[in-house]
């Protein structure tokens, strides 16, 4: 069972898998591989001169894995459900679903987690389906940690922001994420600082 399930493998969702998996969370992307960054190219992301959307993806994905987690490439959630201080997932599993390091997933399609972030664009179905509140623009209401009405559950990138969509942003908004559940699970707020020495 995964600590954290991050539905979504955009900028976003793959910022929060990072940091949860850095820090010793088991996690896992749920990724459909249908994000914006396809159709991008960034001049204007901190540390990157010039690279294609598609380009950057790959690279992050292979950064998310190295640092422990199972990024499922094809593997789609279909279904969330809050059930007593955790979620159940059910994804539709894919016969092309695969790990982001080419290697096909042994899944049945249902999965408990006790966070889940929510990293799927400016689609805000599936939000909907959980009843969480939206604001009045439409976007769904989050607190300055993206956390929803519901406890655990996290809300990133476009789903939170009226129009304001930028790579840049959607990372700050999964890292937030995420360091608010480590926070949580270490019981004290939690900084991921690294130094020189830390570096792999």
């Amino acid at each position: 069972m995964p600590d954290v399930a991050i539905v979504g493998g955009g900028p976003a969702g793959l910022s929060a898998a990072l940091f949860t998996a850095k820090n010793g969370l088991e996690t896992t992307v749920f990724d459909t591989d249908e994000t914006w960054m396809h159709k991008a190219h960034l001049f204007n992301y901190p540390g990157i001169r010039s690279i294609s959307g598609s380009e950057y993806m790959e690279l992050t994905r292979d950064q998310v894995s190295d640092r422990g987690a199972d990024v499922r490439v094809g593997e789609e959630v279909i279904d969330i459900e809050s059930d007593d201080g955790g979620f159940r997932l059910e994804t539709s599993v894919a016969s092309e679903t695969q790990r982001a390091d080419g290697d096909a997933v042994d899944a049945d399609g249902e999965y408990e987690a006790d966070y889940v972030v929510l990293a799927t664009g400016a689609d805000r179905s599936m939000a909907a389906d959980l009843a969480i509140d939206f604001a009045d623009d439409g976007t769904v209401d989050v607190d300055l940690d993206t956390e929803t009405s519901i406890d655990d559950l996290y809300a990133t990138g476009a789903m939170v922001r009226d129009e304001e969509w930028q790579a840049v942003i959607a990372a700050g908004d999964g890292a937030s994420a995420a360091l608010d559940i480590l926070s949580k699970e270490k019981g004290e707020h939690f900084h991921d600082f690294d130094v020189p020495t830390d570096a792999p």
